[in-house]
């Protein structure tokens, strides 16, 4: 299946920061791998790769053995080799660091081989997996993000009818829309959803939960219900000014960058405040340092230490000309003739004003699922409650992802969604 994107838009102005592995290049990393038998590599992965198992392919030539390693363990395999912090999951832990060598280049390794593994399959016309018959099980997911993705394609492979309702018309999540250019493009997204489909996964596009279904109407009509809803719109700073134009959610305007051909940023926008300091904000002012001339400035009400972005993430933001501004606590938006300019923040001498003619707030998301009626218990912060088995205050739905966890890794979301696959398989006594 074929989702159409504008060609000529502002993702295409991004280089790979991490581009594919040359065979030559891949061999040469895989063989400085120690193979551990205890790998805590592994043990820092939400999904449980085995990974000296695929390097130890690849170093043997096999990379299709090398993608159905990975794959098996995590069908968004594809993607969280461009998407994960590895420096901080399966890189971070490599022993290596103990040796004071460079880690090695996991995410890399993997991203060759999925890559290789899946063009292997479209050459020589033979899946990495084959579902199972049909065993008269259905399961309706809603929302069709990286945990929806998962868990639908581990149900089509044990031989279930998975079938994904998304609002949106293009699939994927934030996968598609809200990952930075730089790490993952829209095309790669979409591809790795269409190799899911293909499994036997039905994606209906345009159906919205609470308008066009239910809950309650998808329990009549199916085994068991997934919730992978994520989050919603970006949450505003509640802070006078914000109707302004100039005024941006971080998540909008990423999708805007990478979707929109008609975005464009204004030879008039010198400076832009960002505000926050999570991973989102890093990549939005990244990305806008790099498409613009612009002064990009982060602005944080507390100090650096507090900071909920990865420290990588934060040195990569500077080198590429972003300045943080601490203890600056935004207190209102200012503006001349509904344009803005200027951001006013309390620092602890007083008060002054950033001149800016952007603001980007990204201080999260909101919890879209707490304003729905879906018949199953949230928490005090807004999120599904969900066991260990991803399973929902109502025996028959389950929940898994940002709706769920409140917004991590993509690859905590395909975790969540392998693990409810599984929970529901072993409900019906099937094997997996």
């Amino acid at each position: 299946m074929a989702w159409k994107l504008p060609h000529e838009r502002l993702e295409k102005k991004f280089e790979d920061k991490k581009p594919l592995y040359t065979k030559a290049e891949a061999l040469v990393e895989a063989h400085r791998c120690l193979f551990c038998h205890d790998a805590p590599c592994i043990k820092s992965c939400a999904t449980a790769i085995d990974i000296p198992g695929f390097i130890k392919q690849i170093a043997h030539g096999n990379m299709r053995g090398a993608a159905h390693t990975i794959l098996s363990a995590n069908m968004l395999g594809a993607s969280c080799a461009q998407v994960c912090p590895v420096e901080v999951m399966c890189a971070g832990s490599c022993v290596l660091n103990d040796l004071n060598e460079t880690p090695i280049a996991i995410g890399r390794l993997q991203r060759y081989a999925t890559t290789e593994g899946l063009r292997d399959e479209v050459q020589s016309q033979r899946k990495l997996f084959t579902p199972r018959p049909a065993v008269g099980k259905k399961v309706a997911l809603i929302g069709s993000g990286p945990a929806s993705l998962a868990c639908a394609g581990y149900l089509a492979l044990a031989g279930v009818k998975a079938v994904v309702f998304e609002r949106d018309e293009l699939p994927g999540g934030l996968n598609t829309t809200g990952v930075a250019p730089y790490k993952l493009v829209s095309d790669d997204a979409l591809r790795e959803v269409g190799w899911i489909l293909s499994h036997g996964v039905e994606l209906k596009c345009g159906v919205a939960l609470g308008k066009d279904i239910t809950v309650d109407q998808l329990l009549d009509d199916y085994d068991a219900v997934f919730l992978g809803l994520g989050l919603g719109r970006d949450r505003s700073l509640g802070i006078p000014g914000e109707d302004a134009d100039g005024v941006w959610g971080a998540t909008f305007l990423i999708r805007a960058i990478k979707h929109h051909a008609s975005f464009t940023i204004g030879e008039h926008v010198r400076q832009i405040a960002v505000v926050g300091a999570g991973n989102t904000a890093i990549d939005i002012a990244r990305e806008l340092a790099e498409l613009t001339a612009a002064e990009v400035i982060m602005v944080y009400r507390r100090s650096r230490g507090h900071m909920s972005g990865y420290a990588h993430e934060m040195k990569q933001a500077t080198q590429s000309g972003v300045r943080f501004m601490e203890n600056a606590r935004p207190v209102a938006i200012e503006s001349a003739d509904g344009q803005v300019t200027g951001l006013r923040v309390a620092v602890p001498e007083g008060s002054y004003t950033v001149p800016c003619q952007w603001v980007v707030q990204a201080v999260g998301q909101e919890r879209i699922a707490a304003t729905m009626d879906l018949g199953v218990a949230f928490d005090s912060h807004g999120r599904i409650v969900a066991d260990e088995h991803r399973r929902t205050s109502h025996p028959r739905v389950y929940a898994g992802g940002d709706c769920v966890n409140g917004g991590r890794e993509v690859v905590n979301a395909a975790a969540d969604g392998r693990i409810a696959a599984y929970a529901m398989l072993a409900s019906w006594g099937l094997d997996y």
